[in-house]
């Protein structure tokens, strides 16, 4: 993965529930069509078309065993996505003054948005 506009187009994959959970069974090991299925109770057309967008990006790819298409991991940096999200994190800490003018102070608690 090599530009931003790369790296743009795989998180923009990964920005649907649907495809994040995908991702998260996947960093665990090698998944079939009907597990998925199972875990995010969706029909297969769906789990189908999630799996056509990520493997599309080259974020999986899977082989045929039988009759069953096993889908794996790629890309090295979704586990490391992945692990950022499941993160408990604290606030930033808010700026003691400007770091151009060094001049004021900030007035008080962050504000949430």
């Amino acid at each position: 993965m090599d530009s931003l506009l790369e790296k743009a187009e795989v998180l923009k994959a990964m920005a649907h529930p649907a495809r994040i959970r995908i991702l998260e069974e996947l960093t665990r090991g090698v998944k079939c069509v009907s597990d998925f299925e199972d875990f995010l109770e969706m029909s297969q057309p769906s789990v189908s078309q999630h799996l056509s967008v990520l493997r599309s990006l080259k974020i999986i790819d899977y082989f045929i065993d039988g009759r069953l298409r096993c889908y794996y991991l790629v890309n090295p940096l979704i586990p490391e996505i992945i692990g950022a999200l499941k993160k408990e994190l604290d606030p930033l800490p808010a700026p003691a003054c400007c770091p151009v003018t060094k001049k004021g102070t900030y007035p008080g608690e962050r504000r949430q948005h």
